[in-house]
């Protein structure tokens, strides 16, 4: 099927061997798929779901992407080079205290151009988000709005054909380990795994939501993006495995397995993580095999979804973990 895409990611995306930190944790073999070099400003998960929302935002003409996220979104990141790289204005509506200095991803939003709404407190972020698209509406600038994580249907069709590159490199795993919180890679995975017949069980551990937000959100925006394919398959909320006893510290918050996580990555692999999506899915995926979660004769692929950048806005301790 002929989807409306504009294709700029650097696809497909390397799948890699971690066998010195298998061997260290003496659990299943690990593999990583390496999203967090999908090529566009630094790379990440949301470069492939920005390829169809890009698409769809020039087939309505517009002429500003809005959108928004946390103060060191990897997401505003990647749609701000992206509209710069097409010609769109973007407005980002970002959460959190402006700081004295920008580093990492919000130094990143701020050369590439993007319009930056600071707003204090995370709970008027979507008032706010919407006050902004609703101002754009008004003065003609055409805008385009892209839901947090670019998770909606149209984005979630990232990683619906993510499934597919997965599945065309002879992918044969029992686990595919994922940080999920908006839900657009998890839905992605969940209807490609239906689409193009993948075996094994895709695990989204959440960063920051609770199991029954995810298991509704996720199963209905699996959905709604079937719909795009021709007829729509209706998810049970059961089939959307979620694993929620690693959030409870809250988004964006460091803690002692995340540090390990990173620090275990990087001294094994040469492998960096992000300290929020997938340093604590990394931490999730680390605990699961020391509790023998997985048997260690299975396979489980780790998706790497970008954040490096934000590892430069954070602090971290002196004690290194050992390889």
């Amino acid at each position: 099927m002929n989807l409306p895409r504009l294709q700029f990611a650097h696809l497909p995306t390397p799948i890699e061997t971690l066998p010195r930190l298998s061997a260290t944790l003496g659990g299943p073999r690990l593999l990583v798929k390496r999203d967090d070099q999908t090529g566009l400003a630094f790379g990440g998960n949301k470069t492939r779901k920005l390829e169809f929302l890009l698409a769809e935002a020039r087939d309505q003409d517009a002429m500003t992407l809005v959108t928004g996220g946390a103060l060191q979104s990897n997401h505003c990141r990647q749609t701000a080079a992206a509209a710069a790289r097409f010609g769109f204005k973007c407005v980002l509506v970002l959460a959190g205290e402006k700081p004295q200095h920008t580093s990492a991803n919000l130094l990143l939003d701020e050369l590439f151009g993007a319009e930056i709404v600071h707003v204090a407190e995370r709970k008027d972020r979507d008032r706010i988000l919407q006050e902004t698209f609703d101002r754009a509406a008004d003065g003609k600038m055409k805008p385009y709005l892209i839901p947090y994580g670019g998770s909606s249907p149209t984005g979630a069709l990232g990683y619906v054909f993510a499934m597919k590159e997965l599945m065309e490199q002879n992918l044969q795993t029992d686990w595919i380990v994922f940080a999920t919180s908006s839900g657009g890679t998890h839905a992605g995975l969940l209807l490609g795994q239906r689409l193009f017949g993948y075996k094994g069980r895709a695990l989204g551990i959440s960063v920051d939501e609770p199991e029954e937000w995810l298991k509704d959100h996720v199963s209905t925006l699996a959905s709604a993006a079937s719909e795009k394919f021709g007829k729509r398959i209706e998810f049970a909320r059961d089939e959307v495995l979620a694993n929620t006893s690693y959030c409870s510290a809250g988004y964006g918050v460091l803690t002692e397995r995340e540090r390990e996580a990173i620090h275990l990555f990087a001294k094994c692999e040469g492998l960096l993580l992000d300290p929020v999506y997938t340093g604590r899915a990394a931490a999730a995926l680390i605990d699961l095999i020391r509790e023998g979660f997985f048997k260690k004769d299975e396979t489980a692929l780790f998706v790497h979804t970008g954040g490096q950048p934000a590892l430069f806005a954070v602090q971290y301790g002196s004690e290194l973990s050992q390889c």
